[in-house]
């Protein structure tokens, strides 16, 4: 996540390095050249004499024997003295006669019995022998908490050098940036003038870095805003996320390393807050001096977002629209289905028969081909209503006719021609083909049909069949139906559940005697 509350700005950063290097120098040369006074030294000194001077003091009332002004003296010096912590007088044997403070918590000596800048010790004489010592413990040079060092001089200081030179560094490169802006070279009237193009305009260096960006461009994403003079074209981010590629792919760079001016890429640019981003097509012309040197790219941006909601939009409609045409396209197929089928086996109906056998036979006839006829009729179908009802009557037709269906080619015809009678078109048929397949037809139904109706278990269903070929004389279809009937007829005569053939006079039967 971007912190964009502690973004400074170019001068800005430029001062905080030079206020940074300024410091840098002054500590180098202090380290050096001694600027800045050594308060460490400084504090040996002074506290080197008080401590002298306080056991001079000591001694004298200690001589006296007057330890209540001894303590006296004592606790003055602490109170008058912010850097002295504690003061303590004591014996060789070890004893304490007198302390001020909290002697013990501060008192840490080092063991070899020297003085350190914060635990020093003065020697008290008696009779020219070491009689005690004078202790004090002091605070350390160096701060010891935050507050401390804010109001350590050198820090102060330097703090106030810092800020007094990051004022003056800001305003002078603040004023001499302003000459030094590349953008300036931009003259005001080409600007205004990039400004009222309705394309996207960015004008890069020969680095690749933006010196011109108009109105139209800044408006693609919120951080175009404040796109700023210099900036790298493939740092933006939200603008090179949308060519998918590695940076040597991106327009510009292409344009400027081959010199020629490209055209028809497109970016997609994603936008806060929008689900749908912004399309353009980038076109990217290399600007060259008179020398042929390469100066820099100009790039434009068409926006065609508009363009393509609307391109969204028609392939929504024409996809509705296919899909209605198919919707029709089955609601017409259905119609048609209900117009020339029978709606209970499936079969075509009288009419829609008629309408494709009549031209196909006139067609055959004409050109001296075969076709053949097959009626055939369900025996005693009257009993299979009268004994199990109208229900099961229908089961039996509908199993005979799938039956018969199963049997037949494609471009052959099957028709329920009335009640349980059912008419075969075989056109390409020999009179022997098509006894053929009546037989088959025949044998399928009296072997299948019974089982297929669950309903009457062991239910027996056989069928009846006369097959007349155009080779015996008929003059249409009407009169080749007719002749197959008449050898339906003599079918029944001879005891159903047989196939028999139109002969002219006479039918001549093929038997398939019915098993017990």
């Amino acid at each position: 996540m971007r912190l964009h509350f502690l973004r400074l700005s170019p001068v800005a950063r430029i001062a905080l390095g030079l206020v940074g290097l300024l410091i840098s120098l002054l500590m180098a040369v202090d380290l050096v050249f001694g600027l800045l006074p050594d308060r460490s030294e400084i504090a040996r000194q002074v506290r080197q004499q008080l401590s002298e001077s306080l056991a001079v003091q000591a001694t004298a009332q200690l001589q006296a024997g007057d330890m209540s002004a001894l303590q006296h003296t004592l606790r003055e010096v602490l109170e008058r003295n912010h850097d002295l912590r504690s003061v303590a007088v004591r014996q060789n044997t070890g004893a304490v006669l007198v302390q001020v403070g909290d002697h013990p918590q501060y008192w840490r000596p080092p063991e070899d019995g020297s003085s350190t800048l914060t635990q020093v010790r003065v020697p008290v004489f008696s009779e020219g022998r070491t009689w005690g010592e004078v202790e004090l413990v002091f605070r350390p040079v160096l701060p010891e908490s935050l507050v401390e060092w804010l109001t350590y001089p050198p820090f102060v200081v330097l703090a106030l050098i810092g800020a007094l030179a990051f004022g003056a560094f800001y305003l002078y490169l603040r004023r001499v940036l302003e000459y030094l802006d590349p953008a300036k070279v931009v003259p005001d009237r080409v600007r205004t003038a990039f400004d009222t193009l309705a394309e996207g305009v960015m004008v890069l260096d020969e680095k690749g870095r933006v010196m011109l960006a108009n109105n139209a461009f800044r408006s693609f994403h919120p951080d175009a805003r404040e796109l700023a003079t210099g900036t790298p074209a493939n740092a933006l981010r939200w603008l090179v996320s949308g060519f998918h590629g590695s940076p040597d792919d991106f327009p510009w760079v292409r344009a400027m390393a081959s010199r020629s001016a490209l055209s028809g890429e497109t970016v997609e640019i994603g936008r806060p807050g929008d689900d749908e981003p912004l399309r353009a097509i980038v076109g990217c012309s290399p600007i060259q001096d008179g020398q042929g040197r390469l100066r820099g790219c100009l790039v434009n941006f068409s926006d065609v977002t508009i363009l393509h909601r609307i391109n969204d939009q028609l392939l929504v409609t024409l996809t509705e629209l296919e899909a209605s045409k198919d919707e029709i396209r089955r609601q017409n197929e259905a119609l048609h289905r209900l117009a020339t089928r029978d709606p209970m086996t499936g079969c075509l109906n009288r009419r829609a028969f008629f309408d494709a056998v009549d031209p196909l036979y006139a067609t055959l006839l004409a050109e001296g081909g075969e076709v053949c006829c097959i009626m055939g009729d369900i025996d005693h179908f009257k009993s299979f209503n009268d004994r199990y009802g109208h229900a099961v009557g229908d089961l039996v037709i509908k199993s005979v006719a799938k039956c018969m269906g199963a049997s037949l080619r494609d471009g052959d015809l099957l028709c329920r021609y009335g009640g349980e009678e059912f008419c075969f078109i075989l056109p390409g048929s020999t009179q022997e083909q098509a006894a053929e397949v009546a037989e088959r037809v025949r044998y399928s139904i009296e072997t299948q049909a019974g089982a297929a109706v669950r309903d009457i278990p062991g239910l027996r269903i056989t069928s009846s069949f006369g097959v007349a070929s155009i080779k015996l004389g008929a003059k249409d279809a009407p009169e080749l139906i007719d002749q197959a009937d008449n050898a339906l007829y003599e079918s029944k005569k001879s005891g159903r559940n047989r196939v028999s053939v139109w002969s002219g006079a006479r039918s001549v039967g093929a038997e398939a005697e019915a098993e017990a």
